[in-house]
């Protein structure tokens, strides 16, 4: 957060955290090493009944653009937030008036450099769609007369997004610091990669090369597509593109037997984005999909899209084939294989919690088994047991998810798996197949040289550090703590006990030289000394008794 200032932004962190308050979340801010002057000013207020989840939801709705926003990423997290987190915050929804298009015109002139007339034969300024952060506007292009939807960004959201981005940062770096039992999962990390992906959201120049690339690699146009566009008119805060006439995935006005094949090439299109392409759309619900009168899909809203490396292509593949076979075991150890160096998860542990979540999301003979369901409970289990997987990963399993909600609604009969087999195969084909195999020989050949050939040279700026620098080597023995403090104890009950013979030994010796004062007829000096004995004997007893029962 450069040049961040908590108190610069007071008036914004009071409204949240009174919002907060208002939702139930006292508690919490109690915790939390909040500034004076802000907090302690806020009346307490009871929790509202609702249950957590659905008090955050509407918390972040209240709060506006940046934090509905924020929700909405975060629910692509499985591995920071449960299923009940994960399927609330989807719910997330920007509950925006419409503004005037005075308000956007301003923009508009500004990052075309011309007016709009220039541009458009015709422009209606009336919004066809309204927004959080934009408002999209249909028109038609002066040349060539086609006819397209104009997204243009609101003015001024750009520099409030960024204002509550950072105090969202500032409060969970004091989740972190002060909430012990949510440290495990590193909410400033979350909240930073949350920050990064909105920004670049709102450059919609992200979002024309998103759809460009996908219709580039799209093998079956015929069946799905994004919309077309145009390159010369998109800048950062307006995007130009092919206006798409369609209906909504619930009511497509088409036969059962055309909605199920339409759900089939989504499901299909999806699984090639993800296994084929490494490229795919991150969120694709029902609001961003359109059925159109040609009968394809289109898919809208591009702002968000995920990517797979080759090898996190080929461990999924392996990922899912091994779900839908019930084996927690592999699932375990492709997950192991994928952590960071760090990371040292209970695997028995995972194991079993796997096991019972392939049980209860993919039983097959219950009916109804949810893949992407499955997937952000896998990701949630290993993200609580320190296995932190690619955030393409996350978006992965909310896209599935996502994707198996819009089959449905074409066909309550879908079943993800029907439609995997095809891509499974042609992805174990292209990793099987010779000429690969033979390039990454050739790569890992490569690699092997080159790290001999640098052998010698690093050997020698070992040699030569030794020479120069006379380095030390710092043994430290570790777990002997516990033995460090058991030598003490015993060496201490020992000088206990040799004070405690002496004592005794030398009264014994007084009471038999019948020296005065007396005590009971006997040498008062031994009579202490046999007292004091007693009283040193009666504390070791007491002390050793003590130490076993804590073991």
């Amino acid at each position: 957060m450069i040049g961040f200032d908590i108190l610069s932004h007071a008036g914004r962190a009071k409204d949240i955290l009174a919002a907060l308050a208002r939702h139930g979340f006292s508690n919490l801010l109690n915790q939390m090493d909040l500034p004076a002057g802000i907090w302690q000013r806020l009346l307490p207020t009871p929790p509202a009944p609702h249950r957590a989840e659905e008090r955050l939801r509407l918390a972040a709705e209240e709060l506006g653009p940046a934090f509905v926003k924020l929700g909405q990423i975060l629910s692509m997290r499985p591995d920071l937030l449960p299923h009940s987190y994960i399927t609330e915050l989807r719910k997330l929804q920007s509950q925006v008036q419409p503004l005037p298009f005075e308000e956007f015109r301003a923009t508009l002139v500004t990052e075309l450099e011309r007016e709009p007339e220039e541009f458009f034969s015709e422009f209606n300024p009336v919004p066809a769609a309204s927004a959080s952060l934009a408002q999209v506007y249909f028109a038609r292009l002066k040349e060539g007369g086609q006819p397209v939807a104009v997204k243009i960004q609101k003015p001024g959201v750009e520099r409030s997004v960024q204002i509550d981005l950072d105090l969202a940062a500032w409060l969970a770096a004091q989740v972190h610091k002060h909430i012990d039992a949510l440290r495990p999962f590193d909410l400033p990390a979350a909240i930073e990669e949350a920050r990064q992906g909105m920004l670049r959201e709102l450059d919609f120049r992200t979002e024309a090369r998103n759809q460009e690339y996908f219709n580039a690699l799209n093998p079956q146009p015929d069946q799905v597509f994004a919309p077309r566009v145009y390159p010369d008119l998109c800048t950062r805060r307006v995007l130009v593109m092919e206006r798409i006439e369609g209906r909504p995935v619930s009511d497509p006005g088409l036969p059962a037997d055309q909605c199920s094949a339409l759900a089939g090439h989504g499901a299909q299109s999806l699984v090639r984005q993800i296994l084929i392409s490494g490229f795919f759309h991150a969120d694709p619900h029902a609001g961003n999909v359109l059925v159109t009168p040609d009968g394809r899909l289109c898919f809208l809203d591009w702002g968000l899209a995920g990517h797979l490396t080759r090898r996190l292509r080929q461990a999924l593949a392996d990922f899912w084939v091994a779900a839908v076979e019930q084996d927690a075991e592999r699932i375990v150890q492709i997950a192991a294989d994928l952590a960071p160096a760090n990371a040292r998860p209970d695997l028995r542990a995972m194991e079993k919690e796997v096991t019972l979540a392939l049980r209860e999301e993919l039983n097959f003979a219950l009916g109804e088994p949810q893949l992407g369901r499955a997937m952000l409970r896998l990701l949630h289990i290993f993200g609580r047991n320190g296995i932190a997987l690619s955030r393409d990963y996350s978006l992965m399993a909310k896209a599935v998810f996502s994707i198996e909600e819009v089959g449905r609604a074409l066909d309550p009969e879908f079943d993800l798996r029907r439609h995997m087999p095809p891509i499974l195969r042609e992805l174990f084909r292209e990793r099987a197949n010779p000429r690969n195999l033979a390039r990454r020989f050739r790569e890992v050949l490569h690699e092997a040289l080159l790290g001999l050939q640098d052998f010698p040279g690093e050997l020698r700026r070992i040699v030569r550090r030794f020479e120069q620098e006379n380095p030390t080597i710092n043994l430290q023995h570790r777990g002997l703590e516990r033995l460090d403090d058991s030598l003490r104890v015993a060496a201490n009950r020992i000088a206990l006990g040799v004070v405690v013979g002496s004592l005794i030994i030398g009264s014994s010796l007084l009471v038999t030289t019948r020296v005065g004062p007396t005590l009971f007829g006997y040498p008062a000096l031994g009579i202490i000394g046999y007292i004091i004995s007693a009283l040193f004997g009666l504390y070791v007893i007491l002390d050793i008794i003590r130490h076993r029962r804590h073991k």
